[in-house]
């Protein structure tokens, strides 16, 4: 019994020198276990502030509606927190779980990627950026050598930069681990080589639109925080102020994830695509050629990698004939835009399906199927 005793206090030892041993990313990674929706707690943040608010209206049905079971077994299945649907500038419903409300605040994970796009769109009709084919080493000086000086814009809005990186999340040695748990994304950036030509193919990598950040800095001269505070959350009439995760206190935003929000606040970025770049009050924010590019599949290079489901850091779902551009987290942050209806759909919580259809996760067309049974 002591032999055994002795033998755990020693593996108990062990394993606590290789902790301390550890990286500080993999340290965090093992420390958490895993992301998740309240993960600005354990960040330093930057505010996003929200100074020109312009509530919702209700519906003159609010909430009025009843979702059958199978909806309401699918959004218990996957931990929802919010569900919440919008037409016409008014909520039609909206419902919370889990001990969320209306002013919690909740990780977009890379939904945040979708409001960087919205971003550099601003920066564009603004005439900060020239457009979306002007050269990334116009911003970024160590790009101007190798493959990485033929990288335009549009190579990382579209996901086709061609850079060498590894898009793994269980690992806690990945790059993508480092990019969450790390403290140097500016680090990561400067280091980055490329292992294709840029603009051939589709190829999902969150360090695409960490660059996007650091080219928007340059070209505005404000941290991604302070642009989006001044050119977009004032402006699309936000609520709450927003949290922006950093690397490290006064670092850089995780501009790849951590835009942490509230899903009435959320619809705002859908209804802005909805207007095709206006403000709810009428307002030019982006030109609507753009919001038309980035809500349209892209074409690359090789043509046979089509990708027919992703435009400018939005993902597109073909859903009953009809193209429906949404943002998306890996828990299942989504920001749903219905055009023919004229409607915003939210969905946020703690899960997704692991399974896939033709792109998608799974479970995507279950609530798309309950937001178009609300608005018939």
């Amino acid at each position: 019994m002591k032999k055994l005793v002795r033998g755990l206090i020693f593996l108990v030892i062990l394993l606590f020198v290789v902790y301390l041993l550890l990286p500080t990313h993999a340290q965090r990674a093992f420390l958490y276990l895993h992301a998740n929706i309240d993960d600005y707690e354990i960040f330093e943040n930057r505010k996003v502030v929200a100074s020109n608010p312009l509530p919702w209206k209700l519906s003159e049905n609010y909430n009025q509606y009843e979702l059958g079971g199978v909806f309401q077994d699918t959004l218990a299945h996957y931990e929802t927190t919010a569900f919440l649907v919008i037409k016409d500038t008014a909520i039609v419903y909206e419902h919370y779980y889990e001990g969320y409300d209306q002013k919690s605040i909740s990780n977009s994970f890379s939904a945040a990627k979708s409001i960087v796009s919205l971003l550099i769109g601003i920066a564009i009709s603004e005439n900060q950026i020239k457009s979306v084919f002007q050269p990334v080493s116009d911003f970024l000086p160590e790009f101007a050598e190798g493959e990485k000086a033929n990288m335009i814009i549009r190579d990382l809005l579209t996901m086709s930069s061609g850079l060498d990186w590894s898009e793994g999340y269980a690992n806690p040695f990945s790059v993508t681990t480092r990019a969450y748990y790390g403290t140097d994304l500016r680090g990561l950036v400067a280091g980055l080589s490329t292992e294709s030509a840029p603009g051939l193919e589709f190829d999902y990598k969150s360090i695409d639109t960490q660059v996007l950040a650091e080219i928007l800095e340059v070209a505005t001269g404000q941290s991604l925080s302070e642009y989006a505070t001044n050119r977009l959350w004032r402006r699309i009439g936000a609520e709450q102020d927003a949290l922006w995760s950093l690397d490290k206190a006064g670092g850089m935003e995780k501009a790849f994830c951590c835009f942490n929000s509230t899903a009435r606040d959320f619809a705002r970025i859908g209804q802005l695509v909805l207007n095709e770049g206006q403000s709810i009050d009428g307002k030019p924010i982006i030109h609507p050629d753009y919001i038309h590019m980035m809500t349209t599949p892209a074409d690359y290079s090789m043509r046979e990698s089509e990708s027919g489901f992703y435009g400018y850091q939005w993902w597109i779902v073909n859903y009953k004939g009809k193209q429906i551009p949404y943002a998306r987290g890996i828990l299942g942050q989504y920001i749903f835009v219905l055009q023919d209806k004229n409607a915003v759909v939210v969905r946020l919580g703690k899960q997704r399906s692991k399974k896939y259809i033709d792109h998608h996760p799974a479970e995507i067309y279950t609530y798309l199927n309950a937001a178009y049974e609300l608005l018939k």
